[in-house]
């Protein structure tokens, strides 16, 4: 049986038990929390906060809602892989077993050095890193990460396909076919309208505020995933800025997943009449 994930960014200003509770109203078995910062003062300080880890596990006791991951580590020229050891402790004391991670260094040797020593400091927490990748970088399609995963060669990795993304940087159902299905641990989804922006600035955009919940684009989601395993877990990554300012969260967590739901049973249906 699929399950679904809230993520943050549909959300985002909700704190971590805000958005356990309303994951958890809403139907979903699953959220993913934002604990690192991709803008400023964006992500949630359960690393130093003990107040707030204790309502966060108490919300998860209270609505039966799980934490599938937790993002987002940016590997930067920059970054300190050490400095994350807080972060995952965090998550550690929440069951989490994924990682998202974004490539944003554009020297290679650099970036698998840094991505293998994040998986190898990952495989102590028994966590995966699952590199996602963006139209707005250099990994910005499924061939480049299985490019990056390859050469670092470590156990603890998987591709998080965002289904914006995917089309946004002309990927094929084939690149998909090729990657190893345990390799797909939660995909990202969210619809849109068939031709995007063509500038950086307007991906970034509709990526962060302008999603549409599935069905009201002209992304052919059930053809991806119809190419992607049925086990893998759905986040529910659909922020739009416009909606939020009409209707409460709530409403748009509960409107969000039941639209995915609709595409995953439609998908499931296809299958049974191709099988047929």
């Amino acid at each position: 049986m699929t399950k679904y994930s809230l993520a943050q960014l549909t959300v985002l200003e909700a704190s971590p038990p805000e958005l356990i509770r309303i994951a958890g109203e809403a139907g979903y078995d699953f959220v993913g929390l934002r604990l690192l910062e991709v803008t400023g003062g964006d992500a949630w300080p359960l690393a130093n906060d003990a107040r707030l880890m204790r309502e966060t596990k108490a919300a998860m006791s209270a609505h039966g809602v799980g934490v599938l991951d937790v993002e987002l580590v940016r590997l930067t020229p920059e970054i300190r892989i050490n400095d994350l050891r807080p972060t995952l402790e965090a998550a550690a004391q929440l069951a989490v077993k994924h990682i998202l991670t974004q490539a944003h260094d554009t020297d290679w040797g650099r970036l698998v050095h840094n991505f293998g020593s994040l998986c190898d400091l990952l495989a102590g927490y028994g966590m995966t890193a699952d590199i996602e990748f963006l139209t707005w970088t250099e990994m910005r399609g499924v061939n480049e990460v299985m490019r990056l995963l390859n050469a670092a060669n470590r156990t603890n990795v998987g591709i998080t396909v965002d289904t914006l993304h995917f089309y946004r940087s002309a990927c094929s159902l084939d690149d998909l076919r090729a990657v190893p299905a345990e390799l797909f641990h939660f995909i990202q989804v969210s619809d849109a309208p068939a031709a995007g922006p063509t500038s950086v600035e307007g991906l970034i955009f509709a990526a962060r505020e302008d999603r549409l919940n599935p069905g009201s684009g002209g992304l052919d989601l059930a053809g991806l995933l119809q190419a992607l395993p049925t086990d893998a877990a759905i986040a529910v990554e659909i922020p739009n800025s416009r909606l939020a300012a009409k209707i409460s969260n709530e409403d748009r967590a509960s409107q969000a997943l039941e639209a995915t739901k609709a595409l995953v049973a439609d998908v499931a249906a296809r299958r049974v009449g191709a099988a047929a």
